[in-house]
């Protein structure tokens, strides 16, 4: 079975780590992935080229100038002929919307994972909208979170098409990593990994964080990523008067490495489906707190396998962190308890077996039926 897997390199790490995740997975069932990743000429981020060939993956990368390129679709259509291939699988509304092009009229099934459209701008809202449009007209659509389910069927995709599939994770990397770096003379580590957006809670963090840090002095608070807050946030630890606790590390490709450096993972979202950093820092053994959005719940026990607070509440997400700070035992309880929850359940092994049943069946399913027309 030859897959191709179609991304917008735009430094989204959970997607991207997921769609590496699953086609190393997949590779080892026999299948050959290709990983194609547009090269925007206004932002041409290259993280997950990188990812991919450090992941032994075959790259293709397509020069994409513009909203809307049209030899992008004709390279896309070279590719199908080129490898054969049985499975286009894109991620995100870009790719999603090439693929479909793409695919138009040609003899390949389109399946593709739908992780959610947080962004509240005027702009992204469109594409959003587009995005779930063009959707109804693939073969399955694979989604993270009855959330996400939910918004494609009220924009009518079929419910016949959509599954669910949670992401997996590679539990070696993170069992065996050794810590990407040490603090001098800070100890405890309270880690946030993610992108730096509104959405994502920074600021209540760093105001949840004020009396949490005035109680423990030597304890630090890392942002692991990057994005359009991080000076916003910055200036938001100096008027806190916590910014000497406060490392702002950028994005970092070493992650189970940089999860072996921290002692606690926080994850302050207010909106969120199935967030790759929770599961990774459970497959890390860490003690996770996080809020109570999305699938968070579905993943997180309250006090079995990490602590959850209401999104928003800057009382909770203290009393919490204080929590585990307080009690060492209790961080390495539930830490451990998180890893046998992603082993059983969120393994990488468990993902591409459950993503190839699908490819299975709609490959045998479009033999029969073509690709259907929009009327």
């Amino acid at each position: 079975m030859n897959i191709l897997f179609l991304v917008s390199s735009q430094g989204h790490y959970g997607i991207e780590n997921m769609m590496i995740t699953l086609a190393r997975g997949l590779r080892l069932s026999g299948c050959r992935c290709i990983v194609a990743a547009f090269r925007d000429s206004r932002s041409p981020h290259t993280e997950v080229v990188k990812a991919a060939l450090d992941a032994g993956l075959e790259v293709e990368i397509i020069p994409c100038a513009g909203r809307f390129d049209w030899k992008v679709v004709r390279q896309l259509r070279s590719l199908i002929a080129e490898y054969r291939l049985d499975v286009m699988h894109p991620h995100g509304y870009k790719a999603d919307f090439y693929a479909f092009a793409a695919a138009w009229k040609k003899r390949v099934a389109l399946l593709a994972t739908s992780h959610n459209w947080p962004s509240k701008r005027t702009h992204m809202r469109f594409y959003a909208a587009l995005d779930r449009l063009v959707l109804r007209y693939f073969d399955r659509v694979a989604v993270v979170s009855d959330v996400v389910a939910g918004k494609l069927k009220r924009s009518g995709v079929s419910a016949q098409k959509l599954f669910t599939i949670y992401n997996g994770v590679d539990l070696d990397k993170f069992e065996k990593a050794v810590p990407a770096f040490h603090l001098q003379d800070r100890s405890p580590i309270i880690g946030f990994v993610g992108r730096l957006v509104p959405d994502k809670g920074g600021a209540i963090l760093l105001q949840a964080a004020r009396p949490v840090l005035r109680n423990y002095p030597a304890a630090a608070l890392v942002f692991v990523g990057d994005g359009p807050c991080r000076t916003e946030w910055q200036d938001l630890a100096k008027r806190l008067g916590i910014e000497r606790q406060v490392l702002f590390t950028g994005a970092r490709q070493d992650m189970p490495e940089t999860y072996a450096a921290l002692d606690i993972i926080v994850l302050p979202s207010l909106v969120e489906s199935m967030p790759m950093c929770v599961l990774e820092a459970m497959a890390a053994g860490k003690a996770v707190v996080a809020t109570r959005v999305g699938m968070i719940p579905d993943v997180i026990v309250n006090g079995a396998n990490g602590l959850l607070v209401d999104a928003a509440s800057v009382t909770d997400l203290s009393a919490a962190m204080l929590t585990l700070l307080r009690d060492p035992f209790l961080r390495r309880q539930l830490g451990k308890s998180a890893q046998e929850c992603i082993a059983q359940r969120f393994s990488a092994e468990r993902m591409a077996r459950n993503y190839l049943t699908h490819y299975r069946q709609v490959i045998a399913n479009f033999r029969e039926t073509p690709l259907q027309s929009i009327t």
